[in-house]
């Protein structure tokens, strides 16, 4: 307490004066401006499954201060509770130290990550060797895919992570120089950590106790599916079989709000929208003999949530699905992580399989034959070695899960391993791609694409000619949905959407609202800036041509239109289109009575067996800042001073009392 109140006398009577003296304070925000640093990153949050939580958040409800310190390298020590500094290199052997050393980590009260950059040749990737192992179809899950995986983001933390942004980077790492080399000072610099997680508050910790108790969220989203051309529901001719061409849209990393996933996936997911763009351009598809249909899932990250969700959503027939039959899926081709495929001069895709079919076989057939089309030998595609225990992760694996005679293949980067050696962190960015790669994955795919939907029919070499990949239209995707600027206010996305954010990550998110397979609804609530954006593509690329589209503001009155682009101005077009949302959660899941419930596994299903179902915590608000406080030291000093003060001023009373006495009765 008297600690307490020397630390308030001094504030008020030293440390005011001086900043009100400076000039510098006009107002109580001013003052509270001059006093604390606010401090721009991006937390590590909590994420909980049915068996525990990963992630982290502040030990109790209440917020966390501490004294900065540099970490210098594996083997420091912490004599005191410390936030902790550390660079991005050291990232990966501080938290493997953390959860192998309890005493060291009872010394970790907080850590802040500086984004400076990572050797390359080094790598960085903090999930599993073999990601999402449990959900493949064979039985090498100790295969390592992912060769730089440390795992460290699958671990729980009960401190607060914040990655730092390259400003505020620079201004803290000055003010732990300064400290350094003043050691003597009496005022000491803390970090305040305001990440409090409400599951940590009321005591849940898993996915099942949270929803119960209302202090989580499912993770989850809405995929996207479309077709080219749109499909005739009321047509009376037998139906075509499905080639369905599938990618994902969303990342993971320790960083929440730092997903930006460039590579991995989102170089298929652009390379997929200008295959659509392409074989939009070309005419009479609806003569080819199988149809078209492509689906971009959201939630792959947490458990193939995306193609698990859409795999059962055609089981039971929701209106979200109608149209397509699962039954008529003849062939799927998934195009993977494409951005790196460049080097030495020539572009090199893999294709990997599982099932050893003929229509897997024409599948190979036709990406080599897309791949002689290009007339040159800049650009080729091999098949995946067959050391190889199986496919890679992918959503693929979803769909052999679910049917194993599946007939499909996955494009692929590369061969035996991951060549993104960033897999699901921050640092998979722009500068990991290459969009020359992505391009050259798009025009092998939607050539591949038209000579399997041509069937037996003479393939038509004029139109496979004439499919040409628009580069800028690639260009102006990576600038779009990987960069901040201009990001999501690049004028594509604008036609479109009004974004909410300009930056874009891709992380999941959590799933909002009632999910529209449960009261089916065209355009739902809650959807993310990129599928928002994702659906008014493809439903503009793959919509039947028209001459007199009508304008819309929301639902279309014509059979089979849909409105595109209707949120910039609040004016859309209604085309015909069969472009639709799918919801995307766990199939372990249920939303009753406004509230979300875990439904017992059934055994039928082996992916609801292994099913994490993801959930995220809520919270209030995430923050971080700086200020000075006085060291304890200098606060022992006061103490001390202050005591001697009162025991020399009371020696003086009493010895000036005893003077004045004997000057009295000497008087």
């Amino acid at each position: 307490m008297a600690l307490n109140l020397i630390s308030a006398a001094f504030f008020l009577f030293v440390a005011v004066p001086r900043i009100l003296g400076a000039g510098e304070v006009e107002s109580v925000p001013d003052l509270e401006k001059a006093m604390y640093l606010t401090v721009e990153g991006y937390p590590c949050v909590r994420l909980l499954n049915l068996s525990g939580e990963i992630g982290c958040s502040n030990p109790g409800s209440g917020k966390v201060v501490a004294p900065i310190v540099r970490f210098g390298n594996a083997h420091d020590q912490l004599d005191r509770l410390s936030t902790v500094l550390i660079s991005i290199d050291e990232m990966q052997s501080f938290f493997l130290r953390v959860s192998s050393d309890l005493y060291f980590a009872q010394k970790v009260a907080g850590v802040l990550v500086e984004p400076s950059n990572l050797n390359k040749s080094i790598g960085f990737s903090p999930v599993e060797k073999f990601p999402q192992a449990a959900f493949a179809p064979y039985q090498s899950l100790n295969y390592e895919w992912n060769p730089t995986g440390s795992g460290i983001m699958w671990n729980s933390y009960d401190f607060p992570v914040f990655l730092l942004s390259e400003k505020s980077a620079s201004i803290v790492h000055e003010i732990v120089i300064k400290n350094m080399k003043d050691n003597t000072a009496y005022l000491t610099d803390v970090a305040e950590f305001d990440l409090v997680m409400q599951t940590t508050k009321v005591g849940t910790h898993d996915s099942e106790s949270c929803l119960k108790e209302g202090s989580c969220l499912p993770l989850g989203g809405y995929s996207v599916w479309s077709s080219l051309p749109p499909i005739n529901i009321s047509s009376l001719g037998p139906p075509k079989p499905i080639l369905l061409t599938i990618v994902s849209q969303d990342s993971a990393s320790f960083f929440r709000d730092k997903s930006i996933g460039a590579d991995s996936p989102l170089s298929g997911l652009i390379a997929l929208l200008a295959a659509v763009d392409a074989l939009s351009n070309i005419g009479s598809l609806d003569k080819l003999q199988k149809q078209l249909v492509f689906a971009v899932f959201t939630g792959e990250a947490w458990g193939y949530l995306g193609s698990r969700r859409f795999l059962h959503e055609l089981d039971i027939g929701t209106d979200g699905l109608k149209g397509l039959n699962g039954t008529l899926i003849e062939q799927v081709l998934e195009i993977g992580s494409v951005g790196k495929g460049s080097g030495e001069g020539v572009t090199t895709f893999y294709a990997h399989t599982e099932v050893d079919s003929s229509k897997t076989k024409e599948m190979l057939n036709a990406l080599q034959k897309a791949s002689v089309s290009l007339g040159t030998d800049n650009v080729k595609m091999k098949r995946a070695d067959a050391s190889n225990p199986g496919l890679p992760p992918s959503s693929m694996m979803a769909f052999l899960r679910k049917n194993k005679s599946t007939s499909g293949v996955v494009l692929e980067e590369f061969d035996g391993s991951f060549s993104n050696k960033f897999y699901h962190s921050h640092l998979d960015n722009p500068s990991n791609i290459n969009s020359s790669s992505i391009a050259a994955a798009a025009i092998l795919a939607a050539r591949a694409i038209y000579i399997l939907a041509t069937g037996d029919l003479t393939l038509n070499l004029i139109a496979l000619n004439s499919i040409k990949i628009n580069m800028s239209l690639v260009e102006e995707l990576v600038a779009c949905l990987l960069t901040c600027e201009p990001g999501l206010s690049c004028a594509l996305v604008k036609k479109f959407i009004s974004p909410s954010n300009t930056c874009p990550s891709h992380y999941v998110g959590v799933f909002l609202g009632v999910p529209s397979n449960i009261k089916y609804v065209q355009y739902p609530e809650y959807v993310d800036d990129t599928s928002r954006f994702v659906w008014n593509f493809l439903a503009d690329r793959t919509a039947a041509q028209t001459s007199n589209a009508s304008s819309c503001t929301g639902e279309c009155d014509g059979e089979g239109e849909v409105c595109i682009g209707a949120e910039p101005e609040g004016i859309g077009r209604c085309m015909i289109s069969t472009t639709r949302y799918i919801p995307a959660y766990s199939t372990r899941l249920t939303y009753e009575g406004n509230s979300w419930q875990v439904i017992p596994a059934d055994a039928s299903d082996s992916m609801g067996l292994v099913d994490p179902v993801w959930t995220e915590s809520y919270w209030g608000t995430l923050g971080l800042r700086i200020y000075k406080v006085q060291s304890s030291a200098y606060d022992h000093l006061v103490l001390l001073g202050g005591v001697a003060v009162t025991a020399a001023a009371y020696i003086a009373v009493i010895v000036t009392r005893t003077c004045l006495v004997k000057a009295l009765k000497h008087d």
